[in-house]
């Protein structure tokens, strides 16, 4: 289905111990290996992290960014897990060493980020089991202030899609660490198997009236406006299994 909004990571929500008043995050670790190093790389990383990264905590998987300005680059992503969970991340013996030694020398000094998402289970759909393969990264800046607003805009969007596109699967996450400048704040992830869907013509438009009565996509768009810079960006990310130190198996009961 081609990408279904005019609006707006991995990314799997496992099954976590953590108090009531924890949620889950994703951390997203942007990395830009050295052009001349990839094999290197490629390598070093798929074996530090089969070697420390295959729990269902602090499991990773790693995809390769194939357009825009991050084109070339690799999206490390470990969890989702509760904040809490970061202050006994992975210590194995050799685990910071591994890295620092095997990993490291291969990764350019400039072009990386860290980021920290929370998912958002209420406004998210994930239908069936699947594997992933490709994954569409719709990242939106939105207004200060406004997050109760929008907010209850893309509960609107959850409605339309489950009534709508009951088997669509997707996931909706907010920016922990956000700020001004960045303009990364709420991620639509999408996943899908083949391209063929990017450019399917979904109707959102027509469904959303159908949902919400007729004239209200008009009167969403300029709610929209009014809460939003619009979109930050737009990313293909395909799923690298040999790379990562989890199977790309998502369990849909796993992240009701």
């Amino acid at each position: 289905m081609k990408r279904i909004l005019y609006l707006f990571l991995c990314i799997p929500l496992l099954a976590l111990t953590q108090s009531p008043s924890e949620y889950a995050i994703l951390e997203n670790g942007l990395i830009n290996a050295n052009p001349a190093k990839i094999k290197e790389f490629e390598t070093n990383v798929a074996a530090h992290n089969k070697k420390y990264h295959t729990d269902a905590v602090y499991g990773a998987r790693v995809y390769w960014i194939s357009n825009g300005k991050n084109i070339g680059k690799y999206m490390w992503v470990m969890g989702p897990l509760p904040w809490s969970a970061l202050d006994s991340r992975p210590a194995q013996e050799g685990h910071d060493e591994d890295w620092n030694t095997n990993v490291l020398p291969y990764v350019m000094a400039e072009g990386g980020d860290q980021t920290y998402w929370r998912f958002r289970a209420e406004l998210s759909n994930f239908p069936k089991d699947f594997v992933l393969k490709n994954v569409l990264v719709d990242m939106y800046d939105t207004k200060r202030f406004k997050d109760g607003e929008v907010m209850a805009l893309m509960k609107k969007i959850q409605k339309v899609m489950t009534a709508k596109y009951p088997n669509e699967t997707y996931g909706i996450y907010t920016n922990e660490l956000a700020s001004m400048t960045d303009g990364r704040d709420l991620a639509y992830v999408s996943f899908f198997d083949k391209s063929a869907w990017m450019g399917e013509d979904s109707k959102f438009a027509e469904k959303y009236n159908e949902v919400h009565g007729e004239g209200s996509f008009a009167k969403f768009l300029e709610d929209w406006e009014a809460v939003s810079h619009g979109k930050h960006s737009s990313e293909i990310w395909v799923f690298r299994e040999d790379l990562s130190g989890l199977s790309g198996t998502v369990s849909a009961v796993e992240r009701q």
